[in-house]
């Protein structure tokens, strides 16, 4: 039954363009969707005994409270209103996209002196320079970079690093830069490389090797022989490229081709992406929970990812002419005109029944059908993994998620703890932390299982409060530096700022890099905070006997004397080996920054008043801590940004030198010896 709200609104919608929004009774925004009528698009979804038969209709009739209708004058007003709103309000039944943070396009700045071929997230605007891209595939980005500097002789190094060189690198002894930063390089040989790469990214291989078969018998011709044989190099290369490549059409024209596969609320899109003729690369993309038909599916995804845009509006992924779809979006004019303003040329959304478009769609449809099939694979293998590890360790429920703890200092000195974390076989680095121990087990020199228990306590403390948080259903204050009555109120967490409790859940499985020693400490730690059921193994790396020095790595158990060998081909417990050694990288990195952050600290640090722009002038100006020490309040404030304020500041925070220079008594002569001493 529809509430009367929703049937009000149903008899008094409007026959024009627009975007409908279904609210659900707590009036959080569920779904978007545009229509060319309004009217009899909306009220398809709710007509008795109609022929729907998409995924989400009987749920959206249990959850819709209210809907909102905004007309708009076109359709392409609509399709543009739909991918705002979609962005504001992350409706549950509409398709998500990742963010495209991690594309990677190729830059040429073909105008500046000397250009490189480097990798850049965020492609500038109007700069002038060209780039290549996105990539989808960061493996693929930098396959292609490789490729370009191994075969093109363009220089790899920064701006920076050729101003400050005096002599070639290695790139320029193994025939990959002809080192403009030290010799003289005819400026037209070079911008003969550079327009070489730029045909050869364009896929415009057919010129490119036209123009170096052309150069090759010049040089040879001018018995310039080495040079002759760059050329060469650079024609195999593009004919093993061209090999990989896979002619698809007959014609020039670049597309974009989209394939979809689905089973149930799970969707697999395939993209592939034809130049010039030419299969260049393919993109996939999944999505889950996805309840809505193809149609939409296809509408939503040409929205979102071709309406990606940096903040200055560039576009971040490049609109072809021809977009061949599986299906037909609803509102595929109002797309085309939005995409042909963004792209500024026409785009054509095209659905073909038969011939080369119709075959190309069908390969979209196998790679999609092959990406689906190999992650479902992938997922049922780390399935199974998991259920042997169960099995093995006689845990109580699948380990969906795993975390691992480890300790590193560097002669007692800077001791880190590190938790990271695994989710289904996979690292789940949101939940990683690094904690600083200060307590007492930072003052003796290696105290590991002083640092542990305190870097335990402190994590299982935050578990224990996600947990009271999960069951109450209220939130709970952030756990204070300053806990008394426990060891673990000297350690500090890593992390963003404001943490959602639920990244502080425990796991269903927890190891501790160690031996029984580590175990009995986790156990200890555990136990005092009341979590007695927290499934808790030790993975240690020993000999495997007295008399060989071969490791292997051991599982401990809570209760039982034998612990379990770890063997190279066991695949289910693999994952705990991965997961300690990602601790060991994790906390040696932390140690590290903690050790460098010590290193590099000041008293000025400490005073309250003097930031880092303030500490860098003093230092800059003055010389050292112990020259601001002796500087009298003129010396001090003559340096640039320095006010009285900061001057006052000093005085109460660095407590002047007991002996000054000019105050220091002569220091009487040692007397003559042949000895000369040491300096």
């Amino acid at each position: 039954m529809l509430p009367a709200t929703v049937t009000e609104k149903l008899g008094g919608l409007a026959a024009q363009p627009g975007v409908y929004l279904f609210k659900d009774r707590k009036g959080t925004v569920v779904y978007v969707g545009k229509a060319k009528s309004l009217r009899s698009r909306v009220r398809s979804y709710f007509q008795a005994g109609g022929t729907d038969t998409r995924f989400f209709i009987p749920i959206l009739h249990k959850v819709i409270g209210d809907l909102d209708t905004i007309v708009t004058g076109s359709e392409k007003e609509a399709t543009i209103l739909e991918n705002e709103l979609i962005k504001t309000h992350k409706p549950r039944f509409n398709v998500k996209l990742r963010d495209d943070k991690d594309f990677l396009s190729l830059r040429l700045p073909a105008s500046a002196p000397w250009p490189r071929l480097y990798l850049v997230r965020r492609p500038a605007g109007d700069d002038g320079a060209r780039y290549y891209g996105p990539y989808h595939s960061a493996t693929s980005a930098r396959r292609t970079l490789h490729l370009v500097n191994k075969h093109f002789q363009l220089r790899t190094c920064s701006d920076t690093e050729m101003a400050a060189r005096r002599r070639p690198c290695l790139q320029f002894q193994i025939k990959r830069c002809p080192a403009p930063c030290v010799y003289e390089v005819d400026p037209a040989w070079y911008a003969e490389q550079v327009d070489a790469v730029g045909k050869f990214l364009d896929g415009r291989h057919d010129e490119l090797s036209r123009d170096l078969i052309e150069r090759m018998h010049a040089a040879a011709g001018s018995m310039r022989f080495e040079l002759a044989a760059v050329y060469r190099d650079q024609l195999r290369a593009i004919e093993k490229v061209r090999e990989a490549q896979r002619v698809v059409t007959v014609d020039d024209v670049d597309r974009d081709v989209l394939g979809l596969y689905r089973e149930g609320d799970l969707v697999e899109l395939a993209l592939l992406y034809v130049r010039s003729g030419k299969l260049a690369e393919v993109a996939t993309f999944s999505l889950k929970q996805v309840e809505i038909p193809d149609e939409e599916i296809v509408g939503a995804f040409l929205a979102q990812h071709y309406g990606r845009a940096g903040d200055d509006g560039d576009l971040r992924v490049p609109i072809p002419r021809e977009l061949v779809v599986a299906a037909p979006p609803e509102g595929a004019a109002g797309i085309e005109e939005w995409l042909a303003d963004r792209a500024k040329h026409a785009v054509d959304i095209v659905c073909p029944q038969r011939g080369p478009r119709a075959h190309l769609l069908e390969l979209a449809r196998d790679n999609a059908r092959h990406s689906f099939a190999e992650k479902r694979r992938a997922s049922d293998d780390v399935e199974e993994r998991l259920k042997q590890l169960q099995e093995r360790l006689r845990l109580p429920q699948l380990p969906r998620r795993i975390e691992c703890c480890d300790i590193s200092h560097l002669g007692g000195e800077d001791t880190v703890g590190a938790v990271v974390a695994m989710k289904d076989g996979l690292p789940d680095k949101k939940r990683y932390r690094t904690f600083k121990v200060k307590g007492p087990a930072a003052g003796v020199g290696g105290d590991d299982y002083g640092a542990m228990y305190e870097v335990l306590a402190r994590r299982f403390r935050r578990g224990r409060g996600a947990g009271v948080v999960a069951a109450s259903g209220s939130e709970s204050e952030s756990e204070s530096e300053s806990d008394s009555g426990s060891a673990s109120a000297s350690v500090s967490v890593s992390g963003p700022e404001s943490e959602s409790e639920s990244e502080w859940d425990l796991p269903d499985l927890f190891v501790v890099d160690g031996g029984r020693g580590q175990l009995a400490v986790a156990i200890a730690a555990a136990r005092d905070l009341g979590l007695h059921d927290l499934p808790i193994v030790a993975l240690a790396k020993e000999k495997e006997n007295v008399l060989e020095e071969t490791l292997v790595d051991r599982v401990y158990l809570p209760g039982q004397k034998n612990p379990i060998p770890l063997r190279s081909h066991s695949a289910s417990l693999f994952f705990l080996a991965r997961l300690r050694d990602e601790a060991h990288r994790f906390s040696n990195r932390g140690r590290e920054k903690l050790g460098k952050a010590r290193r590099f600290r000041s008293v000025l640090d400490d005073i309250k008043g003097i930031g880092d722009k303030t500490k860098k002038a003093l230092l800059k100006g003055l010389g050292s801590v112990d020259a601001i020490r002796a500087a009298d309040d003129a010396a001090l404030l003559a340096v640039p940004g320095v006010t009285k304020r900061h001057v006052k500041a000093l005085r109460g925070g660095l407590p002047p030198l007991l002996v000054t220079a000019a105050a220091a008594p002569a220091t009487p002569a040692a007397p003559a010896t042949d000895v000369e001493s040491p300096t």
